[in-house]
């Protein structure tokens, strides 16, 4: 199975900006749909961010316009950058992959077969 690999992270005052980077040990992250998720204390899993094999992304409606999701397919490596960050951004943040479902469940972290140990972002106000 697929290896995904984080670095990234780390605490932030709210405005700041952070770049999270996933490597995936698969043979092309090309023809995969990768994923960010996010879990603050207290609450689930929600999906933040996908990027799917045509290139095409989407995003949580609270992170639109802030948050970009990009990969560097030569390095097998998937990147979020968070601008402008809030404090409810606070979480741990997760990429995952080994999707099977179709575009319009890409939040549904049950979708997904192989997740990150997880990095924290923390943005203080």
């Amino acid at each position: 199975g697929a290896q995904l690999e984080h670095s990234g992270g780390g605490s932030v005052q709210a405005g700041g900006s952070l770049r999270l980077s996933c490597k995936a040990s698969v043979d092309s992250i090309r023809t995969y749909f990768m994923g960010w998720f996010r879990q603050a204390p207290g609450k689930e899993r929600e999906g933040v961010a996908v990027l799917n094999f045509m290139s095409a992304t989407d995003y949580l409606d609270s992170v639109k316009g802030r948050f970009t999701i990009s990969q560097d397919v030569a390095k097998n490596t998937v990147y979020l950058q968070l601008n402008s960050l809030k404090p409810d951004d606070t979480g741990v943040y997760y990429c995952a992959t080994g999707y099977t479902g179709g575009w319009s469940d890409w939040k549904s972290q049950s979708r997904y077969t192989y997740w990150g140990q997880g990095t924290q972002v923390t943005v203080s106000s």
